[in-house]
């Protein structure tokens, strides 16, 4: 594997990527319908247009100067929370340590941000999500079963207290 660099999203491009990747691979590895990729451009347009730059933010991994991952943190509603979405790592850069390396800078910042704790939503099928959110002390908090991206799906909300 060659040099995985973790950067703030900003360039051109980066947008439209998270939002590309995220409908391409779900599609693939899962079935799920272009609902979901409705979904991700909803996240990311709202980041896009009206997120607070001292309390929001989200990174891109590149290998070898390639896009193969994203995370978002950005307000979770609630005082003192933040919540980590639309984590991605590209299978070509799968297991070696980018998802982990993103997780962990999106928890670093939500700590320095002063948030007290960080929630995410998952579901039950992103198995290898789910490792990296547990080695991070995140706990399952939730779970129930739904229908959403034209599939069956348990989801899973999870914390962590900063």
């Amino acid at each position: 594997m060659g040099d995985v660099r973790i950067r703030q999203l900003g360039e051109p491009g980066d947008l439209g990527w998270v939002v590309l990747a995220h409908g391409e691979l779900y599609a693939a590895e899962f079935g799920w319908d272009a609902s979901f990729e409705g979904h991700v451009a909803r996240i990311v347009a709202d980041f896009a247009t009206d997120h607070d730059p001292a309390r929001e933010r989200a990174w891109i991994a590149e290998l070898d100067g390639r896009r193969v991952g994203c995370v978002f943190c950005v307000t979770g509603g609630e005082p003192g929370t933040a919540k980590l979405r639309i984590l991605l790592v590209h299978p070509d850069a799968r297991g070696h340590g980018v998802g982990s390396r993103l997780v962990d800078t999106c928890v670093a910042f939500a700590q320095e941000r002063g948030y007290a704790r960080m929630r995410l939503w998952t579901t039950d099928v992103l198995a290898a999500a789910r490792r990296i959110y547990l080695a991070a002390g995140f706990r399952l908090v939730a779970q129930e079963p739904h229908h959403s991206f034209g599939a069956e799906l348990l989801g899973q909300d999870y914390e962590l207290e900063l």
